[in-house]
């Protein structure tokens, strides 16, 4: 099981990608007189050794992007943070400032002591409490050879006929890029910053060194977005790269906004602070390829993105690359409600570095992974495995030390992260390291998360690798790197990507938006890297779509921000479903959304039609009917034939491992066979959408809206895609057992083992030894309280937590521990609670459920406990 940690008050968030422990979010402690931002400290200073936690608080007023009148909104801004400051102090709650935010989120990102942060979401004027969680790339690498035919498979989305028969290039657009900053050295990208440059705007949030979580390396900003992870470089390439490699709008002016050190890793706080920055630098779009998974809308990077699409900014955000962990998994920024959250299909070609084994020396086509090292063009080394094909934790443990000496590495994937097996290699002495998949398709592996790895690390099919460790048995072998490239045409060409994330968000909202381009694209890396590379993820699927909003605005400059999604989702092109020959049945919306962008049709439609999607919700109230709107620039009527495609969709059971289904297609009603549109004119149309009786309840179904034009106009097919759950949403349990664990479970730690608690274990609160509560989340919460109680008199203690809108755990077997050190807000003040026997309770709302139905909640109670401080 992996564990996350949460003191009660939240320190740290479930979602970490390998586990984390109660230190996590300390980066910067002790250099808390200089936050982040240059803003004036807070009202307290922590020393280094002293654990903390790091806040979103999130004050009542809206912002000022959505309020209008900037200046009153700045001086009720000024007064909130001062009744906040006097709250503080009256209340006794230390806290550092790490951020205030205004324009497109109203709150603070604050440091607090651990177990402090209880009396936060009860202060006058906090609207809710968000942890800052931390942040990855959606991103995997895979190792090239130059090949500008690659480029970023603009024919698959029209952009290469919008260049080449329209002569649109996103001249005179400004696409902000959130990542980990742009090397606009390369001469693809201008080879200059600043005015007058491709990259003509931007600024370093973080500096070289900055790692998140730890303490020693705080940020350092600067104003110069050089990059050296090669990320952000990437994005930027595909987007508008000018050069061996042409972008989606080669044409386009750049800001680039680095949120990552060289090491990777990043905090939300510091990606809502970057939007501020691309606001102010008049971006009319911006691109975040950076994802926490299983958030809601409101989480705060989702929300200020929502904020900044309201100030007429374009936002495009990648849906995320958790596509092996099941529904809900759509993360945030791309998750907000206003944003075109990006999912991925797989390119046309692959084209990979190689290595050769021999005897026999057949080429073997790897994929670098993220965070290693570039592996050498020549060079051989014996050849030697850690595991076999059955091995579950292939590497996982501590290797005989000399045991990899000199040799490369074969190891099987799965049971622990590729970082720890990486790890563990290299500590036995691997000159480099193989990993082989444990599954068909491809593979996204990725090093960045931890240590540093100094050793090239690679991975290769499930086939290659299972072939490799039968001949190893056959005698010893010997590995060779090489410079041959080898392509192939991709079998999944125009599929959605295994790694994309499934939606829908816990709200029901429909996610992903749009799909692009995401699985093996080409595009440019800092020129220390090698100039080009190949990379993966929906990382690449979200400035694809970027560069077509560029095309699609400098094409149609009269288009609003919100606007431009309903046209590129009406001009969309639904994806067919993986593994069915045929082709006719599309791939499901909650995977795709309205499909493929298509933004040579977008630029050409004369029609709209709005909303561009549907969320129809839970099905348990009956058939959902909604009226679209058509609006019709041109000069002549229109008349649409109207039509139904359904999608497969994701039926009932383990949404941890959804199954795709054909049968069960909802019943659509349009009330009429076709609708006129007159020239100039709207026209509405009134669909009604009934989910089948003969789908499972707790599916998820959807499909699409056709309006096919009479005469051959030449938009071609509009289309609008819907999605819902059916049944009653609420059946669907938060506080489910997970797996042997049977969390929540009362829990103590012992060294660093936690051990489950039975009836009358005692805890003295000194250092680590407090009650910890061991839970799994199996779905989102619309609301988490724990609440402490008099075991004998059941008398209440008050409050230890109070949380809205919590994510689902990061997969079946996650659990997060909450521990607490005997705070509680009772009556409106932070009370410390007598030595004596307690219980707490657990209270968990459903998604979207009424907090005044006890049905709605799940509830757990734990066994009587004592505390007995020395």
């Amino acid at each position: 099981m992996k564990y996350g940690v949460r003191w009660f008050g939240l320190a740290c968030l479930h979602i970490a990608l390998s586990g984390c422990s109660g230190e996590l979010g300390v980066e910067g402690a002790g250099q808390n007189n200089a936050p982040p931002d240059g803003a004036a400290a807070g009202e307290a200073a922590f020393a280094p050794e002293e654990p903390t936690e790091l806040w979103f608080v999130e004050l009542e007023r809206a912002p000022a992007a959505t309020s209008g009148g900037r200046a009153r909104a700045k001086g009720l801004a000024d007064e909130e943070r001062a009744l906040f400051r006097r709250a503080a102090e009256e209340r006794g709650l230390r806290y550092a400032l790490r951020f205030s935010f205004e324009e497109l989120w109203n709150g603070l990102s604050v440091r607090v002591a651990r177990g402090g942060s209880a009396a936060l979401s009860e202060m006058p004027g906090v609207k809710a409490v968000y942890p800052v969680v931390p942040v990855e790339l959606d991103v995997a690498r895979a190792a090239t050879a130059v090949d500008p035919d690659l480029a970023v498979a603009s024919d698959m989305s029209g952009a290469d006929l919008v260049r080449r028969d329209l002569g649109v290039t996103g001249e005179g657009i400004r696409v902000g890029v959130i990542d980990s900053g742009v090397d606009y050295h390369h001469p693809d990208l201008g080879g200059c910053f600043g005015q007058g440059c491709r990259v003509a705007f931007g600024h370093d949030f973080v500096g070289d060194d900055f790692v998140s979580g730890d303490a020693s390396k705080p940020p350092v900003p600067d104003g110069d977005p050089d990059d050296c992870l090669g990320h952000g470089t990437h994005v930027a390439g595909i987007i508008g790269a000018n050069g061996i490699v042409q972008g989606v709008a080669p044409d386009v002016t750049f800001g680039a906004y680095r949120v990552f050190g060289c090491r990777g890793g990043s905090r939300a706080d510091i990606i809502l602070k970057a939007m501020e920055r691309a606001a102010e630098d008049g971006m009319r779009v911006v691109n975040i390829s950076i994802g926490t998974p299983f958030q809601w809308p409101d989480y705060p990077t989702a929300a200020a993105a929502t904020a900044l699409v309201a100030r007429g900014v374009v936002v495009v955000a990648s849906i995320g690359n958790s596509g092996e962990k099941g529904l809900w998994a759509a993360g945030a920024p791309g998750v907000g409600e206003a944003v075109i959250g990006a999912a991925s299909i797989d390119g046309t070609r692959v084209t990979r570095l190689s290595f050769t084994v021999a005897p026999g020396n057949a080429a073997i086509g790897y994929a670098r992974a993220e965070g290693s090292p570039p592996p050498p063009l020549s060079g051989s080394a014996p050849l030697a495995r850690t595991g076999t094909p059955a091995s579950a934790r292939d590497a996982c443990d501590e290797l005989p030390a000399g045991s990899l000496a000199g040799k490369i590495a074969l190891v099987r994937r799965g049971g622990c992260p590729f970082h720890e097996k990486a790890a563990r290699a290299q500590a036995a002495g691997a000159a480099g390291v193989v990993i082989y998949n444990d599954r068909g398709g491809e593979m996204n592996p990725s090093v960045a998360s931890g240590g540093p790895i100094s050793i090239p690390v690679v991975g290769i099919a499930q086939a290659d690798g299972e072939l490799l460790s039968a001949r190893l048995d056959a005698g010893p072998l010997t590995h060779s790197w090489t410079d041959r490239a080898v392509a192939a045409q991709s079998s999944t060409a125009g599929l959605i990507s295994g790694f994309s994330s499934h939606g829908l968000s816990a709200a029901l909202s429909f996610k992903p938006d749009l799909a692009a381009p995401g699985g093996a694209i080409y595009s440019t890396v800092p020129v220390e890297q090698g100039s080009y590379d190949t990379l993966s993820g929906t990382s690449m699927a979200a400035p694809h779509v970027a560069g077509a909003v560029a095309l699609l605005l400098d094409a149609r400059p009269e288009l609003s921000a919100p606007r431009v999604r309903d046209v590129l989702q009406n001009s969309a092109v639904p994806a067919p479903r993986g593994g069915d020959p045929s082709g006719q049945v599309l791939e499901g919306a909650h995977r795709q959304g309205a499909g493929v962008i298509r933004v040579d049709r977008a630029i050409r439609a004369t029609t709209v039609i709005s909303p561009g999607k549907l969320a129809l919700g839970e099905s348990e109230a009956g058939p959902a009917a909604r009226t679209l709107t058509l609006e019709n620039a041109a000069v002549h009527d229109v008349t649409y034939d109207l039509s139904h495609a359904p999608a497969a969709c994701a039926t009932g059971g383990d949404h941890w491992r959804p199954t795709s289904a054909t049968a069960g297609a909802a019943a659509v009603d349009f009330g009429a066979p076709s609708v006129t549109v007159p020239a100039r004119g709207r026209a509405t149309v009134t669909v009604t959408i009934r989910a089948s009786d003969a789908l499972a309840d707790g599916s998820l179904f959807g499909g699409y809206l056709v309006f096919t034009p009479r005469g051959g106009a030449a938009d071609g097919p509009l289309r609008v895609p819907y999605a819902g759950f059916k049944g009653d949403y609420q059946s669907v349990p938060v506080l489910k057992p997970s797996g042997s664990s049977e969390a929540p479970w009362l829990g103590k730690l012992s060294g660093t083992r936690m051990v489950p608690q039975r009836s009358g274990a005692t805890y003295t609160l000194a250092s680590d030894d407090v009650p910890y509560v061991m839970v799994h989340f199996d779905h989102g919460a619309e609301r988490v309280t724990l609440d402490v109680v008099d075991a004998a008199t059941a008398k209440p203690w008050g409050s230890a937590l109070s949380l809205s809108h919590v994510g689902q755990s990061s997969s079946a077997t996650a659990a997060t521990r909450y521990g607490w050190k005997g705070t509680t807000k009772l009556d409106g003040r932070p009370t410390v609670v007598p030595d004596g026997d307690y219980r707490i309770k657990l209270r968990a709302l459903r998604a979207l459920g009424d907090p005044g139905n006890e049905a709605h909640w799940d509830t757990w109670t734990s066994p009587v406990f004592t505390i007995d401080r020395p």
